[in-house]
């Protein structure tokens, strides 16, 4: 067991035994999504400077590997027909494209950009579509021993992998740190695990993807990376349609078979293609892919549900709660109805920490019924979020991180299943769902909202303010 240095009171696993302490934090503004960090270090010196060396590896790769702004990608990729030194990564990220677009039989395309503009307001028609097809499969650029020219006007986009690309470097740096053991790094849900840790991780089920909803399945990651691709927290609506933002290459239309994949692999390069690519693919041609690689874990959802496992995917189940019927005499809630509480953390500019957040359910009588989530890294913090800590809860930490579809930076999703924290169903009627935020040395927003629970579907927009610029409660039965 570890011992606290002040970092965070979290029960950690044996397996970071030569350490003394976890550092954990939260970042929004981070490749356009979340930054989630834990370091199992030392000393809170190490921790912070090991810290310090992941934001600023990411800082550096994305001042050359962004698709927007000025990056050193972009300033290339605005040239034509002459060859332009580029940097070490910039090049290793463009070999990747070669080898990965040769790999999967073409569903990974630097260009496939191109096709998503397409797909906005309305269906492309067949003309569009077929000489989208030549334009983005067509060579964009060659590489020399000085550099690279850019041969097509293509509009071309460093998707896919790259994230992971970044994650790997930046967790690499985060280990050169003296008295550094551990790292996890997860960037919108996709994780890079490294050193004396284990980091057990639930995969997010596509049909239900709120952030604290029950997983598919766990793994126990230790020194690989796992990435998760899906149509579920991205995409666009035409005539009441969605479609995913995934796009294939070789057809010009979004991926439609398969809507999640999960993929576990030593190398982050591949976990994060694969993962891509399976979505593209679909499931006969991803189980074929994936047999070249015999050390990958996989886990596919296609469109009607069915779950496709690697023989090598671990065999941990979910754990399902018990359900008690707390009195029969009552109307209680019923498996088929959830509440969604949705909220959007304000934006700040640049990089911002995200602010400790609490969110539960209290009866018409004022007594808190269920924790949703409290998140926060310093218990000395606890006392900000002043509505939570007043009501004296207990704050229990889950072990299990989760893998899903990239999401939008401070753009979450939690669900109430309608039991109590002892797992029960409660009864229908009328409580209170608190939505509560503070930011370390700044401002302070609490949001409240009664709802009645009758069976009824309703939905419920939310006031926003300084730290969630807005929220919503969706109630559904299915």
């Amino acid at each position: 067991m570890i011992n606290s240095i002040g970092l965070s009171l979290l029960a950690l696993t044996p397996a970071a035994s030569s350490a003394t302490g976890l550092l954990t934090s939260h970042f929004e503004n981070v490749l356009g999504t979340s930054l989630d960090l834990k370091i199992v270090a030392s000393s809170e010196v190490a921790a912070t400077a090991a810290e310090t060396k992941v934001l600023a590896e990411i800082n550096r790769l994305n001042d050359i590997l962004s698709s927007h702004g000025s990056s050193e990608f972009i300033l290339w990729r605005s040239t034509r027909g002459e060859s332009v030194e580029i940097s070490s990564d910039l090049r290793e990220v463009l070999q990747h494209f070669e080898e990965w677009n040769a790999k999967s039989d073409g569903a990974l395309n630097a260009a496939s950009e191109h096709i998503s503009q397409l797909w906005t307001s309305e269906i492309p028609s067949m003309e569009a579509r077929e000489n989208a097809v030549m334009e983005v499969n067509q060579p964009h650029w060659s590489l020399d021993e000085n550099g690279a020219t850019r041969l097509s006007e293509t509009e071309l986009k460093l998707h896919s992998f790259t994230k992971s690309y970044v994650m790997e470097k930046a967790a690499t740096e985060a280990m050169t740190e003296e008295g550094v053991a551990g790292v996890v790094v997860n960037i919108g849900g996709d994780f890079v695990v490294k050193g004396d840790w284990t980091e057990k991780i639930g995969v997010s089920d596509p049909r239900n993807a709120a952030e604290n909803a029950e997983v598919l399945a766990y793994l126990q990651v230790n020194n690989k990376a796992v990435a998760t691709s899906g149509d579920y927290r991205r995409g666009t609506q035409i005539d009441g349609v969605h479609y995913s933002h995934i796009m294939d290459p070789r057809t010009a239309e979004p991926a439609a078979e398969v809507i999640s994949a999960t993929v576990a692999h030593q190398d982050a390069v591949t976990a994060g293609a694969l993962a891509t690519a399976f979505n593209v693919l679909g499931v006969a041609a991803s189980i074929d892919l994936a047999a070249q690689y015999p050390e990958v874990s996989y886990l596919i959802v296609d469109k009607d549900g069915s779950e496709f496992r690697s023989e090598n995917w671990p065999s941990t189940s979910t754990e399902k709660s018990a359900i008690s019927l707390v009195n029969v005499k009552e109307k209680l809630w019923a498996a088929s109805q959830s509440l969604d509480i949705k909220f959007e953390l304000a934006r700040f500019e640049g990089r911002a920490r995200r602010p400790f957040v609490a969110v539960w359910i209290e009866d018409e009588n004022h007594k808190p019924v269920r924790r949703i989530a409290v998140w926060y890294n310093k218990p000395r913090w606890l006392p900000d979020l002043r509505s939570w800590f007043a009501a004296k809860r207990e704050v229990e930490f889950d072990a299990a991180s989760v893998t899903g579809a990239t999401r939008g930076a401070g753009e979450y999703t939690l669900v109430w299943d309608g039991k109590n924290d002892k797992g029960e169903y409660v009864p229908l009627g009328k409580y209170t769902v608190f939505i509560e935020a503070a930011r370390e040395h700044g401002t302070y927003q609490l949001i409240k909202q009664e709802m009645k629970f009758d069976g009824k579907a309703k939905n419920q927009a939310l006031p926003g303010g300084e730290e969630m610029s807005s929220a919503s409660l969706s109630y559904k039965t299915k």
